[in-house]
């Protein structure tokens, strides 16, 4: 990326050394197009190590125009953490999500992952992913796919400026790697092994390798007339790793005080310190208790050559992959709610939670035996791979003195779907109906489960266990980048200079997904003595959640199972019908959009010494788009009522639609600096950059969710007219360098941002979809004795139906369906549609300080960032909202020792509580994040000057993770990982 031109500054020599070192991440000057390097000089250069990338790290924000902060590898090969994502937390500003305990997505300053825009050397990055069950919808790029030993370092551009791309509303994101013109001649190889401790809380029959090995290699070279240069980078890695969760994952039901089961007399009665009539409560719709066990293989490459005919000229060419494959083998125990608040005990409103709460549920005799509710127990099988590839070809040339251009050329993808025969989301649903009253203790940080069985039973038999419900999907997700970039730079004799260019950007992404499903969650279809008894493996979960206190309390009789036995056995059970239990060979749901974007910019730079120079770029950007989207969705055709509190959507043959739209953007930037003197800095900026809506929200169909409930339906719709998010950037900071490697800084931000995209939601009953629920058989059920609001109300009306309707239209007793009729009710889904509705500003502060203690090797680097909007979540409001999600105030603290052959490195991370979610599961409510922070230390030494030893620690006080609703009693996930231990050797020639 042509960079602005600035003025001389005085430096040390050291400092020299560290920036030329620093090449690939710092400020590119034209003049250096050439990319001829001098093997022999870059030999000589020797400074690597914690300090010499803190202070190079230093000088690119100093010389930066704009607010900019960057890592830069401390070595060849050795960038500060194996994960990207967790170097970056260490960055003002910027904080990270968690997946399994690792760093995947970024948030900086209070913007989520989906508008912050990577880069990868310049060139726009795709991003695609499998969530639990479907497609990804995000534009989220997920460092985790991404090796770092090839990367030489990171830039964030936190002000917008016009020769940067769009799309980044908190920061544009850019990832360099290596280039054999500035690396020379040398080769670094590296091995490490891992000791992931989370592997070891499961299952023997869960676990992966206790120990999996890591390694890389770079080589690099250059000819020795300067003209060519190669370099190659390779890694594999493989990590054995898990996490258990206790979770609400069906989420919350609330309620206002004098509405809900709590309304009733029976079981207002039951409660202590009920909530008042102007209270909100909330009651669970299930509790779920999981054990999960991941493998993953991840292999990264990358070759670049490069070719400089003349001292002029230089040509690029590179190609860069990366492939991340996850296997996950998932058991639980659960149990399921039908709000029947039988006995309860609550705090005190405003917002009342449940301290304890309680379902009663009855046991009646089935062929002599005690049957009463399904102890379930579903055991899954997840497999996928995540593949990207990026083609580039890049020319720079210094035309003359003055003028340099420079053309970039890229075609890249990701692509993320199955890696099994058996779909990329594979579900067996299996359970012991054996469960009466069943109680959960919510007073402390973790839920606790107690299950009153069977009179006489003190353990659940595997002779009483079947195969029910089940889930077999199919998610497909890929996006592709084509990109083509003209830049250029013209240098007056005064100083100034003007950067101009013209690109063109085409984004293609497909989301798609079929599922087959079988709703027998109830247990209809099959029975016990299907299945053999060694089929099951008994196990206990309370073992597997030490890191809770009071979890060996709980409830934890369960039981594991091999999927691909207990898979053909259900398939022998239901006759044979092996399709029944594989994704469809078809996708049904499949969204494909298409952005085409033309842009061009101007930007001017100059340089007024006034004593005290001045440095400002004024600069303009164009951006327009269009955007087609076509949808295949899956036509619905009925709902039928599967068990007490479950429905599913019956879809026929999918169709096709289509929508359009399109909008342009005039984007203006102003950057100023000011050197107050030699160590002191003053800047601000002014700027507008855009986001662009997930892909979801641009859809260009309607779908409804498969699974509904006896209130109704959900679905989803969306808008390729949709505005992208645009904001307007204000930044002003203070910087000291007053030492070298040493500064403090305080930087002041705000972000005014419009069109958000809001939810509104629509009651419709689309594809005249009719409901069992108010219908003949119903209203017969109610007039000959079910109540409703009465506890097993639900069960009464389907035994009821089964009892008196056998056989008439609708009514399958053998599979415990029941489906809607014509003349029955129709069926009303609350269908979500994206609209631009919101305005609203964010702003913070940034605290940046970092010291070296003169030449004991000593040093301290710390920052704390604080992030406030008032576009927050109003817990005491039950109707849908929008509120920011990922803003939160963050701090990191790192203690380093860089001296002799020793380099040690304690690191802590912390992130205050924020707002994940509006909805959890498919209900408008908050799900928040705890707070958490995490120490991670890394000790290296240096044998000789081409062989070293490091060890690394990752979450070395084993912390926890744990997210709740509108008050910490109402639980969504509580999930324990654990530390994870590597030893390793560098060797560099």
């Amino acid at each position: 990326m042509i960079q602005p031109h600035t003025a001389p500054k005085k430096r040390v020599l050291t400092t020299a050394l560290l920036l030329a070192l620093a090449q690939p991440v710092a400020a590119q000057d034209a003049t250096d197009t050439t990319g001829a390097s001098d093997p022999a000089t870059l030999d000589a250069i020797t400074v690597t190590g914690i300090r010499q990338s803190l202070t190079s790290s230093m000088n690119l924000k100093r010389d930066a125009q704009g607010i900019v902060d960057g890592i830069v590898a401390e070595d060849i090969g050795k960038f500060p953490d194996t994960n990207l994502a967790e170097s970056l937390q260490r960055i003002s500003g910027v904080s990270i999500d968690r997946s399994a305990g690792e760093g995947s997505r970024v948030t900086v300053r209070g913007v989520g992952p989906d508008f912050n825009l990577v880069l990868l050397n310049g060139r726009q990055m795709p991003a695609s992913s499998i969530e639990a069950t479907n497609a990804s919808n995000s534009r989220a790029f997920d460092f985790a796919n991404l090796a770092s030993e090839a990367v030489s370092g990171i830039e964030v551009y936190k002000s917008s400026r016009a020769a940067t791309p769009t799309g980044g509303i908190g920061a544009t994101i850019d990832i360099k790697t290596g280039r054999p013109f500035d690396m020379g001649d040398q080769v670094s190889v590296g091995m490490k092994t891992v000791h992931d401790t989370s592997n070891e809380n499961l299952p023997k029959s869960m676990r992966g390798s206790s120990m999996t090995g890591e390694m890389s290699g770079i080589f690099s070279t250059v000819s020795e007339d300067g003209r060519f240069g190669l370099a190659v980078s390779a890694s594999y890695q493989e990590r054995d790793s898990g996490y258990n969760e206790a979770a609400v994952g069906g989420g919350w039901y609330a309620f206002p005080g004098d509405e809900g089961p709590l309304a009733l007399p029976d079981q207002a009665a039951n409660a202590t310190n009920p909530p008042g009539a102007d209270d909100i409560y909330s009651i669970p719709q299930n509790l779920i208790y999981g054990l999960n066990g991941i493998q993953r293989q991840r292999t990264n490459g990358q070759a670049t050559l490069q070719f400089a005919p003349t001292d002029r000229i230089t040509a690029t060419l590179d190609y860069t992959y990366s492939e991340n494959r996850i296997q996950h083998r998932r058991h639980e125990l659960s149990t399921w709610f039908n709000q029947a608040a039988s006995r309860t005990s609550w705090t005190g409103g405003p917002i009342a939670s449940p301290i304890s709460y309680t379902e009663f549920v009855d046991f009646t005799e089935v062929d002599g035996l005690l049957e009463g509710s399904d102890l379930a127990m579903a055991g899954a099988h997840f497999a996928t791979k995540n593949e990207n590839k990026s083609l580039g070809f890049n020319v720079a040339w210094e035309v003359t003195d003055a003028l340099a251009l420079e053309l970039d050329y890229h075609t890249s993808t990701a692509e993320s779907g199955a890696d099994s025969p058996w779909g990329s989301n594979n579900a067996l649903g299996t359970a012991a109906f054996v469960r009466g009253d069943t109680t959960v203790d919510f007073s402390g940080d973790f839920p606790i489960l107690g299950v009153e069985l069977p009179p006489g039973m003190t353990q659940v038999g595997a002779d009483r266990m079947m195969v029910t419900g089940s889930s077999f999907r199919n998610s497909y997700m890929k996006s592709e980048v084509e990109q083509g970039q003209l830049r250029g730079r013209f240098d007056f004799e005064n100083y100034s200079s003007l950067q101009f260019g013209a690109a063109f950007t085409e984004v293609k992404n497909r989301s798609a997904y079929g599922f087959t499903q079988r709703d027998d969650w109830g247990g209809f279809g099959g029975r016990a003595a299907d299945y053999a008894d060694d089929l099951w493996i008994a196990d206990d979960m309370s073992r597997y959640f030490d890191q809770f206190p009071g979890s060996g309390a709980m409830f934890g009789q369960f039981f594991m199972f091999d999927f691909a036995r207990v898979r053909d056995a259900a398939i022998a059970a239901r006759g044979g019908d092996a399709a029944a239990y594989l994704p469809p060979p078809d996708f049904s749901t499949d969204r494909r959009a298409t952005e085409k974007s033309k842009s061009a910019y101007l930007q001017w730079n100059n340089t007024w010494d006034l004593q005290m120079p001045l440095h400002a770029s004024i600069g303009v950007r164009y951006e327009q788009t269009d955007v087609v989207s076509r949808a295949l969705v899956p036509i619905a055709t009925g709902l039928t009522w599967t068990g007490e509190n479950e429905f599913a959507v019956q879809f026929g043959d999918p169709d096709f639609t289509e929508l359009r739209g399109s909008y342009d953007y005039w984007l203006p930037s102003l950057d100023l600096s000011l050197e107050v003197t030699d160590s002191v800095v003053l800047r601000g900026s002014y700027g507008h950059s855009i986001g662009r809506p997930q892909w979801n929200h641009i859809q260009g169909g309607q779908t409804l969710d498969s699974f509904a409930s006896f209130e109704g339906g959900t679905g989803s719709q969306g808008d390729p007219g949709l505005k992208p998010l645009e904001s307007q950037n204000f930044d002003l900071s203070v910087e000291w360098y007053y030492a070298e490697s040493s500064y403090v800084s305080v930087g002041w931000f705000r972000k005014n941002i419009d069109n958000y995209i809001g939810t509104s939601m629509m009651e419709i009953s689309p594809f005249d979809i009719r409901t069992p629920v108010g219908g003949t058989y119903y209203n017969e059920a109610v007039a000959n004795g079910c109540t409703p609001g009465s506890t097993g109300f639900r069960g009464c009306v389907r035994d009821y139906i089964f009892d008196n309707f056998a056989g008439a239209p609708g009514v399958d007793v053998a599979n415990g369906r029941i489906s809607g009729q014509p003349g029955d009710p129709l069926a009303v889904f609350r269908v979500s549609v994206p609209v631009n509705k919101e305005s609203s500003s964010l702003k913070g502060w940034e605290f940046n300080a970092q010291h070296v203690f003169g030449d004991t090797g000593f040093g301290l680097a710390a920052n704390y960032t604080i992030v406030d909007s008032d576009l927050t979540y109003d817990d005491y409001n039950l109707g849908d909202q929008f509120a920011l999600v990922g803003l939160s105030d963050s701090a990191n603290f790192v203690a380093f020792y860089d001296k002799g052959p020793w380099q040690i490195r304690a690191a802590y991370n912390w992130r205050d509580k924020f707002l994940s979610s509006t909805y959890d599961s498919w209900r408008p409510n908050p799900v928040y994040v705890e707070s958490y922070g995490q120490l991670d230390v890394n000790v290296s030494y240096q044998v000789n000057d081409h062989f070293s030893i490091h060890a690394e620690a990752i979450n070395l006080t084993d912390e926890t993770t744990r997210s709740h609703g509108r008050s910490e009693n109402q639980v969504f996930y509580a999930t324990q990982t654990g530390p994870r231990y590597m030893l390793g050797f560098r060797a560099r020639f």
